[in-house]
């Protein structure tokens, strides 16, 4: 069945990470770091199945070349804490050949998020295993692009006003109270529940355009009323040991996740027959 796992994070420099670096290793390609210097290489990377970038209307075609995109995106962000780019990664339905799962992720991202006005870019991930896991990664930009190309500001900073509509002075006295208003709406947290749900919709929409009796819900097993743990994206690193027969720590806690589940399901078991022992 489909994995549910749909998992958005932010790339952010203060952690040491690059876009440049992510979306390289993400694509299994070479790229250079104009910022940093460095030369960032996973051409000896497998797995990497299909790659594509998808880039809203003013955009210039150039993003289209992956490291003068993510290059772009390191040069706009000028400061050392920068959030530089947004990240997902999302489980592909077995059940579908490959293309059908890359016409649902693109899309779902088009739909989604480019047509908010974000720069996407898209690897899909299928590495050699026991277990089929394909899954895909997907980039963002966060900065909107402007009518004429260039990187616009994802917030401005803006007086706060007392009740008079007067600027407020700082303790120090030596400059005035402001706060920050973003000029997107893409970092609202309601956001991930939608796409949530969107991917929800849309795949289940793939099953029943190819004649496949099943659907996934993206709802947490306690809002379902199911009394069961959700496992752990193993991510394919995990899994490629796994296959291999070496034991990880998330192989290990997803094991340990299935005995509780499956004690969970003979404890149901066993209530219902006691149940049905004393209607009779």
């Amino acid at each position: 069945m489909a994995s549910v796992h749909y998992a958005i994070g932010i790339i952010k420099r203060k952690k040491g990470n690059s876009s440049v670096d992510a979306a390289a290793y993400r694509a299994a390609e070479k790229i250079y770091d104009h910022r940093t210097g460095l030369w960032h290489d996973y051409t000896r990377k497998t797995g990497v199945v299909h790659t594509e970038i998808l880039l809203p209307e003013q955009a210039p075609a150039m993003y289209h070349d992956r490291a003068i995109l993510w290059n772009a995106v390191e040069h706009a962000e000028p400061n050392k804490n920068s959030q530089v780019s947004r990240d997902l990664i999302v489980g592909l339905p077995v059940e579908l050949d490959r293309a059908a799962q890359i016409a649902l992720i693109r899309d779902h991202v088009q739909r989604e998020y480019v047509s908010r006005g974000m720069c996407a870019d898209i690897c899909i991930h299928d590495p050699k295993g026991k277990d089929p896991n394909p899954h895909a990664h997907v980039m963002f930009t966060m900065r909107p692009i402007n009518p004429d190309g260039t990187w616009g500001d994802k917030s401005r900073r803006e007086y706060v006003l007392d009740r008079n509509g007067q600027r407020i002075l700082l303790d120090s006295g030596k400059d005035w109270k402001t706060r920050k208003v973003a000029l997107t709406d893409w970092d609202e947290r309601e956001n991930v529940e939608q796409w949530r749900k969107a991917w929800e919709r849309d795949t289940n929409r793939a099953y029943r355009e190819h004649g496949i009796e099943q659907e996934i819900n993206m709802s947490s097993y306690a809002k379902q009323g199911i009394d069961r743990e959700p496992q752990e994206h193993m991510g394919a690193k995990a899994m490629g040991l796994e296959n291999k027969g070496v034991r990880t720590e998330k192989g290990d806690r997803n094991r340990d996740v299935a005995e509780r589940n499956a004690a969970r399901e003979r404890g149901g078991r066993e209530r219902s027959r006691g149940r049905e022992r004393d209607l009779r």
